[in-house]
């Protein structure tokens, strides 16, 4: 597992102990346009199959921000479910939790990350990542409803 701090205090770790689990599903399930009345058995079992990355205020060490990836650490992962609680928006904390994840999962060997995002393309292009050359090769079987 791995953790690390930046000079304001905020320390994003990837050991899934410290997730607030509670927490995490009330914002994906509540006010992740992707996740909107996701159950939290779904959350539970999407977080014990996925590489985590939480992040922690430094005051009181309560978690403000969430990522996972989807992936066999060896050819591909799927980022996904980054939330940044309301309250911390704008400090850079998801930029920082995508970057980080993005270097981890690449240290371990991933040498293809994907995602999908409908408002934060800014974010992960400054990122390094860009539109597949071939999106019309892509498909999806979205049984979501």
């Amino acid at each position: 597992m791995m953790a690390i701090r930046r000079d304001d205090g905020y320390e994003l770790s990837t050991d899934p102990e410290r997730l607030d689990i509670d927490r995490v599903h009330t914002w994906l399930s509540t006010d992740a346009y992707w996740a909107l009345g996701r159950t939290r058995e779904t959350t539970v079992r999407a977080i014990a199959r996925s590489v985590v990355f939480g992040v922690y205020r430094p005051t009181d060490q309560a978690q403000v921000a969430f990522g996972r990836a989807v992936t066999d650490e060896t050819t591909i992962a799927w980022l996904c479910d980054v939330y940044v609680d309301p309250a911390q928006r704008g400090r850079g904390l998801g930029s920082w939790l995508a970057a980080t994840a993005r270097d981890e999962l690449i240290a371990r060997g991933v040498r293809r990350i994907m995602l999908a995002t409908v408002d934060a393309h800014e974010v992960y292009t400054r990122l390094g990542f860009t539109t597949p050359p071939r999106p019309d090769q892509l498909l999806e079987l979205d049984l979501r409803g």
